[in-house]
């Protein structure tokens, strides 16, 4: 069994990939929840969505979130009414946020309710929420002012479209944000652990941010390989880049690895930034270099193919 601690966009793909190359080998899935938001009274889990709609075939291929076909009709009709809308809720979407949310409503756990989720999308990944309690990432932004104040990070990424300088990035836990019982057994089962291509600070961070699993990790860090989501200083999707130079890490694959050097005894680095293997050598960690960018399902593939072979290699 191989354990993959994911974000969004960069775990979905390789995950899609994954579940190709380590066929007929269980792969679980655990995902971020602290980028979770409620809104209109629905709790909406926008990691582990992109992950069931990009895994059942529906995801929208131009953004790589959402689902293809989409239509807007409720968000047109809310926004005529004065309602909130700049976290845009597509009318297919919609259907698994209300879902969810009416089976959480009834008592069921976020864990139990994302495995019937998975089951109706037809996924043969086993798929982790990384808690059943609320952990939320808050970001520190400078806005034009050069006042500071506290945004989620839904306000951050999709109300600002992730354009304010951040000055921090924090984790805030609820009393039951403790890891779940199928989490720490995947963690303390699985041969290997692999951090996605994903963003580090806004996507496996709040996974860390939970003690228990840092310190798994930690402890397994020889059989943890890291894939950079950063090529040639610039992030494959989304802000990252931005986030680490805003954070003092510098905004290169040699800033991820430091960032990652407590957690992965092997990073997996791209060609194109082969330049920077010594340095990360120099922090302890093993080096192994490939095309990290996923274009289509054959590079999709051909990344998790490569990462297999490194596991297997150790």
């Amino acid at each position: 069994m191989i354990a993959v601690l994911c974000g969004g966009v960069g775990a979905a793909k390789f995950l899609d990939g994954a579940l190709r190359a380590f066929d007929g080998e269980e792969v679980v899935g655990i995902a971020n929840v602290a980028d979770d938001e409620v809104m209109h009274g629905l709790h909406i889990s926008p990691d582990i969505d992109t992950i069931l709609y990009t895994l059942s075939g529906q995801v929208n291929g131009e953004t790589g979130w959402g689902l293809a076909g989409e239509s807007w009709r409720v968000m047109e009709r809310l926004e005529s009414l004065g309602g909130q809308t700049w976290f845009r809720l597509g009318d297919l979407d919609l259907a698994t946020h209300l879902y969810r949310s009416a089976r959480l409503g009834q008592g069921a756990n976020l864990t139990a309710v994302t495995a019937e989720l998975a089951a109706k999308y037809g996924l043969r990944i086993r798929l982790l929420p990384v808690t059943n309690g609320e952990l939320r990432t808050i970001v520190t932004i400078r806005d034009d002012t050069g006042d500071t104040r506290d945004v989620s990070f839904q306000e951050y990424f999709v109300k600002m479209r992730h354009q304010p300088r951040v000055e921090a990035v924090s984790y805030r836990a609820g009393r039951e944000a403790a890891p779940t019982p199928e989490v720490l057994e995947a963690l303390h089962s699985a041969r290997a652990i692999v951090i996605a291509p994903s963003n580090p600070v806004l996507s496996i961070a709040p996974i860390l941010a939970i003690g228990e699993i840092a310190e798994t990790v930690s402890k397994r860090r020889d059989d943890v390989v890291a894939v950079t989501p950063i090529v040639q200083g610039r992030a494959i999707k989304g802000p990252a880049d931005r986030v680490l130079d805003s954070l003092g890490f510098e905004s290169s694959a040699l800033g991820v690895a430091r960032f990652y050097a407590d957690y992965a005894g092997t990073f997996i680095l791209d060609d194109r930034d082969a330049e920077l293997a010594g340095q990360i050598t120099a922090l302890g960690m093993k080096v192994r270099r490939t095309d990290t960018v996923m274009h289509d399902i054959s590079t999709k593939t051909a990344l998790a193919d490569f990462v297999r072979a490194t596991i297997e290699e150790a």
